[in-house]
Formats: C-alpha cells, sequence, structure tokens
C-alpha cells in the first residue's frame, strides 16, 4: 500500500517476466555495479534488478535508496517494486498481472477475488497480501486490510509501502499517533516518501493541537 495521493502509482510497479537463467551474468553484473562506479553505472545497474533481481537482491536495492544520487534511489524504488511483484510462478504472475488491471479499471471486486485466489495459492508471495490490502482500504474495509497489512509485514518486514498503508488506515480511523509511528517506520526504510513526510509533519501538528484540546 501507498498512500492516497499515489495509491495507484504502486500499479505501475507490476510483475515482470520472471528470470531465466540466461539472465544470471547480467543480475550478478548488476549487483557488484549498483554500489560502485559512477552514478550512470549505479543506476543502470538498479534497472538491471528491477528486471531480473528476486528477493534475495532486496536488501541491496534498499541500501541504494539512500545513494546520493536522486536518479539512482528513483530507479532503486522503481525496481523494488518490480522485484516485490515477481512471484517466481508464471501462472501466479499471469494472475497478478490480471488482478492489476482489474484495480487499475477500478473493478475492486473482480481483483479482491484475484488477489484471494493468488493467496489460496501461494500465501508466501508478500505482494498479493499487498495489493488485496489495498483494494479493502480503498472501499473502506479498513479491518480486513489491516489484517491483510499484518501478513505482508510477516513475509516482507522492510515493506515501506505496506507501513505507510498502515499509516493511512490509522489516519482514516482517527488514531494520529498509531498513523505517526508507521508512517515514521515507512520513512526509516525508505526516506525518500516525501508524500509519507508531508503526512509525518501534518500528523505532529494535529497530534500537538489534540494533546492542547483544540480539535
Amino acid at each position: 500500500m501507498r498512500l492516497p495521493a499515489f495509491a495507484f502509482a504502486l500499479l505501475l510497479a507490476t510483475a515482470s517476466a520472471n528470470a531465466q537463467p540466461a539472465t544470471a551474468p547480467a543480475r550478478e553484473q548488476a549487483l557488484e555495479k549498483i554500489e560502485k562506479g559512477d552514478a550512470e553505472t549505479r543506476r543502470a545497474a538498479a534497472a538491471t534488478l528491477g528486471d531480473v533481481g528476486t528477493m534475495a537482491d532486496a536488501p541491496v536495492l534498499i541500501r541504494a535508496l539512500r545513494d546520493p544520487d536522486e536518479g539512482v534511489r528513483a530507479v532503486a524504488e522503481g525496481a523494488l517494486w518490480q522485484v516485490w511483484s515477481r512471484s517466481g510462478d508464471p501462472g501466479i504472475d499471469a494472475l497478478f498481472h490480471q488482478g492489476v488491471e482489474q484495480m487499475s479499471r477500478g473493478d475492486a471486486n473482480a481483483a479482491i477475488q484475484t488477489f484471494s485466489v493468488i493467496i489460496q495459492k501461494k500465501p508466501d508471495f508478500a505482494e498479493g497480501w499487498n495489493k488485496r490490502a489495498t483494494i479493502y482500504y480503498l472501499i473502506g474495509e479498513y479491518d480486513k486490510s489491516l489484517k491483510d497489512c499484518d501478513e505482508v509485514v510477516k513475509l516482507n518486514p522492510q515493506h515501506w509501502g505496506v507501513l505507510a498503508g498502515y499509516g493511512q488506515i490509522y489516519v482514516a480511523l482517527d488514531k494520529p499517533e498509531l498513523a505517526l509511528q508507521y508512517f515514521q517506520r515507512a520513512l526509516q526504510i525508505n526516506p525518500n516518501l516525501r508524500s509519507v513526510e508531508a503526512a509525518v509533519e501534518q500528523l505532529k501538528q494535529v497530534i500537538i493541537e489534540k494533546r492542547k484540546g483544540t480539535i
């Protein structure tokens, strides 16, 4: 999940084709170059990992979220969404594409059904849970969304998107203290989330005013 301002932006990070054995050299080179060389080299390496990387490469991409180059940070963020969106099973990935398309059309019921099938068939695929959590949030089913968020965090503790999702749910539930905690956790992993930064500042002011009894 992400904040509403870019709730559907995550749909752009759809599942890519699974890495094939022939991509192994490219992946190995990318892992070597992403933390070395000039900015252009690091950007290219991050993009390659987005195309052919695996969940095992996520820690490298998360470190790249703090690269001194803004372009590297942006590419690494997109690459992580790509990696997270690959299950390793072509059939599941096809269903995932279908669910994302249903989300983009606003067909919430169909998307929930599709992601529920994915969850049933591959419960260890965190992004299946995350997408269903997002839909539940968007249709106001906050309790169901929170339960799915819990599953995402169990499977992928570094998923800043779902941490921001918790925050947005708690904003909707008028629990600013909890929302603030989750937004700050998201920023600890990915400090480039400008909308989350803005939400943190707003929530701090809300909490101050609440304690003063002015709201």
